[in-house]
């Protein structure tokens, strides 16, 4: 057997292992297809988080890829009665841990974790598991979180008939005026109920479906005494208007800002 067969039967070998791993804990793999991916992402850990979520029930099918990011990869599920909801799994071995470090150890929520790669990984579920809940709380649409535990995260499905909403991007909308403003309104009511800066906002993290704009990947979003905190909110106005800018009038990025902070922030 060549290299390229001994390596191609390692893949398989470790394919099946995963598949009888995930049957044991009474999880089944919906599409046939996914099992070469969930390889490239399950690992012990992940395994280890995924018996835990096995053994409560919370979830009971994987089904398709939904997105796969720079930190992570987010699957179709199913937990109870064939609920939809997806899985956010942040990838361990290949996560960019350096974009997430600033993001993590400047937050004060956050500020006894060890330094470690695992660590921060697995505070950065955590962390947006609870900025979900923040924002959540203060009415802000966002997925549901359900549950976390290490490197994974349950959420809700935002969509229709297990089919996930576009990203603002991809379905731009009819009306970019009210879009604008209700961009404008998501960003004011998550920074003055939420107490959160969504910190990444562009039209790629912006979900369209329902007759509303929905906020997603809130890993991270910081509170205000985060010390780039206002840097970050000032670079979220600045990629909504960047994305608008030939769609409709748009308002002065500085003005924006003072708006949403208060007269307060600017005083010396």
């Amino acid at each position: 057997m060549g290299r390229r067969g001994e390596e191609t039967k390692k893949t398989d070998d470790r394919i099946e292992m995963l598949d009888r791993k995930l049957s044991e804990l009474g999880i089944r793999i919906r599409d046939d297809d996914q099992r070469k991916v969930l390889d490239e992402v399950f690992d012990d850990v992940t395994l280890l988080a995924l018996y835990k979520f096995a053994n409560k029930k919370v979830i009971t099918a994987i089904g398709g890829s939904i997105s796969t990011g720079k930190e992570a990869n987010v699957f179709a599920a199913e937990r109870g009665e064939g609920e939809d909801c997806v899985i956010k799994i942040y990838r361990i071995r290949t996560g960019n841990f350096n974009a997430m470090s600033d993001y993590i150890l400047g937050d004060p929520r956050f500020s006894n974790i060890r330094k470690t790669k695992k660590n921060i990984i697995f505070a950065w579920t955590k962390k947006e598991y609870s900025n979900l809940n923040r924002a959540q709380e203060a009415g802000l649409p966002v997925p549901e979180p359900i549950a976390f535990d290490r490197n994974i995260l349950i959420m809700g499905l935002l969509g229709e008939d297990g089919v996930p909403y576009p990203q603002l991007r991809l379905d731009p909308p009819d009306d970019p005026k009210a879009a604008y403003r209700e961009c404008l309104d998501l960003i004011t009511r998550l920074y003055q109920k939420a107490r959160l800066v969504h910190g990444d906002l562009s039209e790629y993290n912006i979900l369209s479906g329902g007759g509303r704009l929905w906020l997603i990947d809130m890993g991270q979003a910081v509170t205000p005494d985060h010390p780039s905190a206002h840097r970050f909110l000032f670079r979220d106005i600045q990629n909504i208007n960047r994305y608008f800018g030939n769609r409709c009038t748009i308002l002065d990025e500085h003005e924006i800002l003072r708006g949403i902070v208060g007269e307060d922030f600017f005083t010396p």
